[in-house]
């Protein structure tokens, strides 16, 4: 027992390397309301070795750029 739950707990879980965002839970709802739940993941890009969200990408090549022009 203690070897199925170590092994569900060390499941690689999708998470932005500085700030943190992570996957949320949602619902898919069909035309009956009937509710599905499934997972959003958030989207990362990998940025020199490291995995990054969209938003934070966009960040530091805004900063990025402010500083060397």
């Amino acid at each position: 027992m203690n070897h199925l739950i170590t092994s569900i707990n060390l499941k690689f879980m999708p998470k932005c390397d500085i700030c943190q965002k992570g996957s949320i839970k949602a619902a898919n709802r069909s035309h009956s309301k009937t509710k599905t739940l499934r997972r959003q993941k958030p989207n990362l890009q990998k940025l020199d070795n490291h995995m990054v969200c969209t938003k934070c990408r966009r960040t530091i090549t805004k900063k990025f750029a402010e500083i060397n022009a």
